[in-house]
């Protein structure tokens, strides 16, 4: 048993890594290793306990879409909550609808069996959508449409898969009994998941809770949520903890952002196993019962049910063209279909409906079809119609100063994104002046975490006066950015002394040089210093340029480079990185560094001019990128 965890963890684990290395969606790799393994070389042998099996699947499914629900901010419904309440109350009764049609008529299966699959293909899945929208880089409005309507529609699909299966499997339930228990289901799991999120939230306010024991008592709450729902109403777990996380995601926590990192990861592993253990359980008898009509289905179902679906669930409503044809083509199925599929249909066959045993390969290569056709396409399709947020390729700059600006300004000519954050209206007015893009607000606010978009910003560089609000800044935004791309200007040298130093992992690295604080680099900008830029060719490389701004000043600050492809750079001697030919060099120095100092330079930068005229890379000579305090750029 063991062997065989380990095998299954290092195997999910290894296909994450190689779709991370392949640029596909991480869900492809792992079903096709679970192939791989089970029913094509018996590696991981079917399960002997179907039901003990089915149940840990729910609650890994359970964590999974506590994660998701976690993820859901009531904030982000300000400019998409119509959008969002049609597709989450009209879509899943008409996919329901139209899907189970598709599967009677095109797949060939009985009604019972068609409308329980129906219900099953309704979830389009946290499990998917999520891992897809960062693929994507879809911008804020849309990205929230395709959260809310995966996150949300995944427990609605169970509970009325699970209304449908009871229905045909007890001769006792009629249409009235199966709509009654759907309701308490609703109100069972929203109020369940409600009072348990609450309770939890309020108990980590009081100190109830160690810190170290916060993040796994979180996990066994959930569960403890999960389970309880369960026995009072049959399935309506999924919906309580989807509910729970929305809760608590929303709550005022000291701890959010260490509990959503601890979860985070543990649904990765999670998500590994499962897509792993899943389709291994397979056998050559399930794939055997794939023909035409089957395949048919899927297709019907991506470019009729889909479609119509969203046509008739936003008609009239306030949601971009745009967004309505990316959701009508986006609907890739996840892990619940998958597990609810491997619930019902062997239950369905016992019930006596043979054609049952197509359940759960129909929903294997809906998932298949539906994951490599979206995942491949979500991106293109999105930078076709605008929706995309851009190219992960800029800087957010917090604190509005002489010398940001002069940065911000140098970046901007020079076509890279660029961003100046500030709590101080009038400290931004020159920003504006310039045409820099600006965000008027406190960067640590939760206004702010909805309203500032940094989705096409790769890097962070605080650089106001207090080193302290620099550091908590840079630990704040080091998950949306990276550790590695949060910096700050150096710390002044009453912040750097040993009793008072901050360690890495508390701060951002320190920007351009140990010595580049505030004082210094206003400093310096007074003194006429400024922003310029140097193309780096193979006869005038770095060295020589080095030398060059040796001799004119060696205080000088190299402060970023961008590569031949045009992606930027950020430089610090805590993270160097080496200029090569083709390279765009950005540095800080006094104006007479600007002049070649011999012939070769000389012909070098004509060369460069008018390569630069022609509308190729920035120019060879070494020329201010900015204006204002410093000299105006030629």
């Amino acid at each position: 048993m063991a062997k065989l965890l380990l095998i299954i963890l290092t195997a999910g684990l290894a296909s994450q890594w190689l779709a991370w290395r392949i640029n596909l969606p991480a869900i492809v790799v792992l079903i096709a290793s679970g192939l791989v393994l089970g029913p094509f070389t018996g590696v991981i042998p079917p399960t002997d306990s179907p039901e003990d099996f089915n149940t840990l699947i729910g609650l890994g499914v359970a964590i999974i879409l506590f994660e998701g629900g976690m993820d859901l901010k009531i904030g982000e419904l300000r400019h998409t909550r119509r959008g969002v309440g049609r597709l989450v109350l009209f879509g899943p009764p008409l996919a329901w609808l139209l899907g189970s049609a598709a599967a009677h008529y095109v797949a060939g299966l009985s009604w019972a069996v068609a409308i329980v699959l129906g219900a099953i293909l309704v979830v389009t899945g946290p499990t998917v959508i999520l891992p897809l929208l960062r693929q994507a880089r879809l911008n804020k409005e849309t990205a929230s449409l395709f959260k809310w309507e995966g996150i949300v529609n995944d427990p609605m699909g169970v509970l009325l898969a699970v209304m449908s299966f009871q229905y045909f499997t007890s001769q006792s339930t009629t249409l009235h009994d199966s709509l009654k228990d759907l309701g308490i289901a609703l109100g069972v799991g929203a109020g369940i998941g409600g009072v348990g999120g609450w309770l939890t939230g309020w108990l980590y306010r009081r100190g109830a809770v160690p810190v170290h024991l916060k993040a796994p008592i979180l996990i066994v709450l959930v569960l403890v949520v999960y389970v309880a729902s369960n026995q009072v109403q049959h399935e309506a777990g999924l919906l309580s903890v989807t509910v729970m996380g929305m809760v608590i995601g929303n709550m005022q926590l000291v701890e959010r952002q260490a509990l959503q990192t601890f979860k985070e990861n543990l649904t990765v592993v999670l998500l590994s196993v499962l897509f792993i253990v899943i389709p291994a359980q397979l056998g050559p008898q399930h794939l055997a019962l794939i023909d035409w009509r089957a395949v048919l289905f899927v297709l019907v179902l991506m470019l009729l049910v889909r479609p119509l679906t969203i046509g008739l669930a936003t008609a009239f409503a306030p949601v971009r063209r745009g967004d309505r044809l990316l959701l009508a083509w986006i609907a890739p199925r996840g892990i619940v279909a998958a597990a609810t599929a491997g619930l019902f249909g062997p239950a369905l066959v016992e019930a006596g409906y043979k054609d049952a045993d197509k359940l759960l390969p129909i929903v294997f290569l809906v998932i298949i079809a539906t994951v490599l056709a979206h995942g491949l396409s979500i991106g293109p399709l999105a930078r076709r119609l605008k929706l995309a947020a851009g190219e992960n390729n800029g800087l957010l700059i917090v604190g509005a100063s002489d010398f940001s600006l002069a940065l911000a300004r140098a970046l901007h000519r020079l076509g890279i994104d660029v961003k100046i954050s500030d709590g101080a209206w009038d400290r931004l007015k020159e920003a504006r002046m310039a045409g820099v893009p600006v965000h008027y607000g406190e960067i640590l606010s939760e206004e702010s975490e909805h309203q500032l978009d940094v989705q096409n910003l790769s890097h962070l560089l605080c650089t106001t006066e207090n080193d302290f609000y620099n550091a908590l800044v840079c630990k704040a935004k080091a998950r949306a950015f990276g550790h590695h791309r949060t910096f700050q200007i150096a710390a002044h040298k009453a912040s750097d002394q040993e009793f008072k130093r901050l360690s890495i992992d508390m701060r951002g690295y320190f920007a351009f040089a140990r010595e580049a604080n505030y004082t210094l680099l206003q400093a310096r900008l007074a003194e006429g210093w400024n922003i310029q830029t140097t193309r780096i060719s193979k006869s005038h490389g770095w060295d020589e340029m080095k030398k060059r701004l040796d001799e004119v000043d060696p205080e000088w600050l190299l402060l970023g480079g961008i590569t031949p492809k045009g992606l930027f750079r950020l430089y610090s001697q805590e993270q160097r990185f080496k200029l090569e030919p083709d390279w765009t060099a950005i540095y800080f120095a006094p104006p007479t560094a600007r002049a070649p100092r011999n012939a070769k330079a000389v012909a070098d930068a004509a060369a460069s001019e008018a390569v630069s005229a022609a509308g190729g890379a920035p120019p060879a000579t070494a020329a201010p990128a900015t204006d204002g305090p410093e000299a105006a750029a030629p």
